[in-house]
This record gives C-alpha cells, structure tokens and sequence, in this order.
C-alpha cells in the first residue's frame, strides 16, 4: 500500500484495481517518512482483524476500500464485508477502529462501511488464496 500526498479523499476505482491494494490518502503536511510509518503501522493493526468464519485477515482478503489519514492524524476507513448479512456486520467497524486505534500517532479513527462496488473474490490476495485454499 503507497500513501499518496494529498488532503483529498481519494475515491475507489472500480477499473484497475489491484486485489488488496486499497486507496491510501494522507496529508500533505506530514513528512513521507512519518505517512510511510503511519501506513505500514496501519496495515499491521488491520492484519489482526479477522473475521471469525474465515481464517485469513480483513486486509488479506481485499475488504479495505480505501484510508484516509488527515492534518491532524485522523483516519478515516472505508471497508465493506464479504456480504451484507455478514453475521459479524454491525461489531466488525468497532474492531477495525479499535484495531487501528493502537497505531502510535494517530488522534481518532472512523471507520464507513459500504457494499459499493461489492466485495467480490477477485480483491483476496494470493496470501488470503492461500490460506482458503482457492487455487
């Protein structure tokens, strides 16, 4: 995931995509040593986020949208799930925050959920192949 210099959103893309490759904004103000470390730091806290009926992370299987890291630290997470009727659906926007919450630096989280476009198994990354066994 590359941080892009900018205090815009950065909306998804449906076309061109790459699977597990979501959009990264980041202030213009903060240095690019400090946004790298901010998005690596990040990228870890959502690697521990699971959802409980699949063995492979939130981040490995493509459900993060889009992040947002704003002047004054605050990021903003746009994810969706593997369906809507996901059982875990109205506690896995509060595990993320709590998950991204932890990373050193960084003053609040938000976290939007959205089925737009729907997650499909195109966005899994070979990691997430791997661990399901979908070859």
């Amino acid at each position: 995931m590359r941080a892009l210099a900018t205090s815009e959103p950065i909306a998804l893309k449906e076309d061109g995509f790459k699977p597990n490759e979501p959009q990264v904004g980041s202030a213009a103000s903060l240095p690019p040593e400090e946004i790298d470390r901010l998005t690596d730091d990040i990228v870890a806290a959502l690697k521990t986020v699971y959802d409980p009926e699949i063995p492979a992370d939130i981040y490995e299987l493509g459900l993060i949208y889009r992040v947002d890291i704003a002047d004054d630290r605050q990021v903003t997470i746009d994810m969706t799930l593997t369906a809507p009727g996901c059982p875990v659906a109205g506690e896995m926007p509060g595990w993320v925050e709590n998950a991204v919450s932890t990373v050193n630096g960084i003053a609040g989280v938000t976290v939007n959920m959205t089925f737009d476009p729907p997650w499909d198994q195109s966005r899994m990354s070979d990691e997430a192949r791997v661990a399901l066994d979908m070859w």
